[in-house]
């Protein structure tokens, strides 16, 4: 397992030129994983993320380090609740560099990531996981997240997407 005592989550500041890097780095690494597609961001990705997030609304990224080096992120958006009239907080990216995974750091990350949520009101977190990475799943589970239903007879919730680019 990781030392814990050499192991900091932060906050990333994305006017900070050394917080967009790492946040790049990490994403790109996590997008060339075949758990993240299996390609390298794209340029205008590269071109863009770091300033978009600035500009959103309730978005968040944890960077954490080890010993001082990037070793993972975890990109979160804040959303609404209408059914309970809270902020929601969806992890949209959760990684951890293939040489740290099972040490720890995710885990770490998750906790980050609800402690984060708390400070801003919310009343839940949100994710979604590919139904073969079993690994995340397995983490995830033990952090308390699983399939949800408002009425067990209308069936568990599903996560679609359209693509328009």
């Amino acid at each position: 397992m990781t030392d814990q005592q050499s192991l900091s989550i932060t906050v990333a500041d994305y006017s900070a030129a050394d917080d967009a890097e790492i946040l790049l780095s990490l994403l790109d690494a996590y997008a060339r994983d075949p758990m993240g597609g299996g390609e390298p961001l794209s340029d205008h990705a590269r071109t863009s993320l770091v300033s978009g997030m600035a500009a959103t609304p309730g978005a968040f990224s944890l960077i954490a380090r080890l010993g001082g080096e990037p070793v993972g992120l975890a990109n979160c958006f804040t959303t609404f609740s209408t059914f309970a009239g809270a902020p929601v907080v969806n992890i949209h990216d959760m990684a951890v560099l293939p040489g740290h995974r099972g040490t720890g750091i995710g885990r770490a990350l998750m906790g980050a990531v609800e402690g984060e949520a708390l400070k801003r009101g919310a009343c839940k977190i949100t994710l979604e996981v590919l139904s073969g990475n079993i690994t995340a799943q397995s983490l995830y589970r033990s952090c308390g997240y699983g399939d949800y239903a408002l009425d067990p007879a209308a069936g568990s919730a599903l996560f679609w997407q359209k693509k328009l680019t």
